[in-house]
């Protein structure tokens, strides 16, 4: 039995030699092109790769059940754009801490923290930059500028870091790097707007 968000599918698991040619037939049709699959479960137990195609080595012989929970694409995008205000005050609290720590000479706990805060840095402008192709209602050259101002700025950081003046790095983190994440609250709002719209909200 195939079930996909709660409703028993038509195809039949005796159809395919092994899970990987079920998923694989399932993400190409039963309407899931615009869908995100969250959960796999086979026989009520959850399923995820260790390893590429490990959903081969399954053979569709041993499974009595496989059920697939998705959402929309614009749910989850709606769930990641809640997240990014988060992801925004991890950025600033990160630039801060790692400031405070390079003026304390603290320069172990400071290279940590700022290695985790560059990197939630890159994926916020990433993250923002699918978000905005797919959903965004307006073209904004705000969120240009700020994906380009916040993309140097990382870089500029990682030289002064690799040029080991520790200084040059906290005044960038603390007169730069964190009024650049303030600058992005509105163009997160404006996309969870949008985004929003698109659910018909």
């Amino acid at each position: 039995m195939i079930v996909i968000d709660g409703r028993q599918s038509g195809l039949s698991l005796s159809n395919y030699a092994n899970l990987e040619e079920v998923l694989t037939t399932l993400m190409a049709g039963e309407d899931l092109d615009q869908r995100i699959v969250t959960d796999v479960l086979v026989n009520e137990e959850a399923f995820s790769e260790l390893y590429p195609h490990q959903a081969e080595d399954i053979e569709a012989g041993e499974i009595n059940r496989l059920e697939l929970r998705t959402v929309s694409l614009e749910e989850m995008a709606s769930d990641v754009a809640g997240e990014l205000p988060v992801a925004l005050e991890v950025m600033a609290g990160g630039g801060r801490s790692v400031a405070s720590l390079l003026r304390l000479g603290d320069l172990s706990e400071a290279l940590e923290i700022l290695q985790d805060t560059i990197a939630v840095g890159r994926d916020l402008i990433n993250t923002i930059s699918v978000l905005r192709e797919r959903f965004a209602l307006k073209e904004s050259g705000d969120l240009n500028d700020l994906g380009n101002s916040l993309g140097a700025l990382l870089d500029e950081i990682s030289t002064v870091i690799a040029d080991e003046d520790w200084m040059l790095v906290a005044d960038l983190l603390e007169f730069e790097y964190i009024p650049a994440c303030e600058g992005w609250r509105g163009i997160i709002s404006a996309l969870a707007e949008d985004i929003g719209a698109a659910r018909g909200e």
